[in-house]
């Protein structure tokens, strides 16, 4: 894009405005008020988790309730380890995300290693994390993976402005660092991290 070398690498300008329209989730929501605290804080989509091994699992029923009062509103993706265990809700949601991958059109594959040609996906989440939260410095093969590439684990209001810095992704996660408890969300700490994004 020709605005991005007007005033050169360091233009703040540049900076903000790339900024500007980073992709950022809020994973693990578990009400309608946070739905609600996302779409009026400008974040690009909401994660509702889908696999009874996490702490944040949301049943079918009320993950369809959230989907619902989410469409029209923000994107919505429903996450899981594996297809399987979000078989019920697929239909509800506008994107999948899983750890183990599936042809599916509207697929997030969610991987700690760089994906195989031929494992398309709508989006690459890399965390190598694997939803606990734990922060680690990201491979700089991420920079070479094509496509809509969405960095997660242990980010933070702290320390997301130097991820981006150094990475340039499409977008960033996050769950565990905006929550009071697992599945709790903080609406003050929901700003922050978006404010945080912003550079």
């Amino acid at each position: 894009m020709a605005n991005t070398q007007l005033g050169g690498p360091n233009s703040q300008d540049t900076q903000r405005k790339e900024r500007e329209y980073m992709f950022v989730k809020v994973c693990g929501l578990t009400t309608e008020e946070q739905i609600d605290w996302a779409v009026e804080l400008g974040y690009s989509a909401i994660g509702v988790v889908g696999t009874t091994k996490s702490k944040r699992y949301v049943e079918p029923a009320r993950a369809r309730e959230l989907a619902a009062h989410a469409r029209g509103r923000i994107r919505s993706f429903v996450v899981a380890f594996d297809k399987t265990e979000v078989e019920a809700v697929i239909d509800d949601f506008d994107v999948v995300q899983l750890y183990n991958w599936t042809a599916l059109p509207n697929l997030a594959y969610c991987s700690a290693a760089a994906p195989a040609p031929e494992q398309r996906s709508e989006y690459f989440f890399y965390d190598a994390s694997t939803g606990s939260g734990v922060f680690a410095e990201f491979p700089d093969w991420l920079d070479t993976v094509p496509g809509k590439v969405v960095l997660a684990g242990g980010l933070s209001a702290g320390n997301v402005a130097g991820v981006i810095e150094a990475h340039r992704p499409y977008g960033v996660d996050v769950s565990s660092s905006v929550e009071l408890a697992p599945g709790v969300k903080s609406f003050d700490a929901m700003r922050d991290f978006l404010r945080a994004t912003e550079g």
